[in-house]
């Protein structure tokens, strides 16, 4: 998913697409400014974004094998919550309406239909892929034993 994808996703909610562009626009405008500036964005059930300050050191060039000093650098870090980690080790524990206040307590939260559909067809999929393996197994088996028969004769 990209910006567009997200403002999509997220615009039937604000009521259209320039209210989402906008919404997505001054959320991410605030999480930049705050972290450039060094302090720490938390948002709660969802992760923390935080400047990192990347001490000086020694790198070697690639294609010449040449030592290359590499200056000491800043770099944005984020460290999901642990909601977030929730989800993400278990998709179907995701409230059954998208909103945000549920996405926090994720993990007590139902399924959607649509996850579930989901599950329901990679498990038929499975199912059958498995069936499939079995009938070949069974056919080599069967196979094997014949032309042992013919060979005994």
């Amino acid at each position: 998913m990209n910006k567009a994808d997200l403002i999509t996703a997220i615009e039937t909610r604000l009521g259209g697409k320039k209210a989402a562009t906008d919404a997505v626009d001054a959320v991410l405008d605030a999480i930049i400014r705050e972290v450039a500036r060094g302090n720490k964005v938390t948002i709660t059930g969802f992760g923390t974004f935080e400047k990192v300050t990347r001490a000086a050191r020694t790198g070697r060039n690639p294609r010449t094998g040449d030592t290359v000093p590499i200056k000491k650098t800043a770099v944005p870090k984020f460290k999901p919550g642990t909601g977030f980690k929730a989800v993400v080790a278990k998709p179907s524990s995701l409230p059954k309406t998208g909103n945000a206040a549920g996405r926090a307590s994720a993990g007590t939260a139902g399924t959607t239909a649509t996850t579930k559909a989901a599950a329901k067809k990679a498990s038929a999929k499975k199912t059958t892929t498995k069936a499939a393996a079995k009938k070949a197994s069974a056919k080599k088996t069967a196979t094997k034993a014949t032309t042992r028969k013919t060979a005994k004769k």
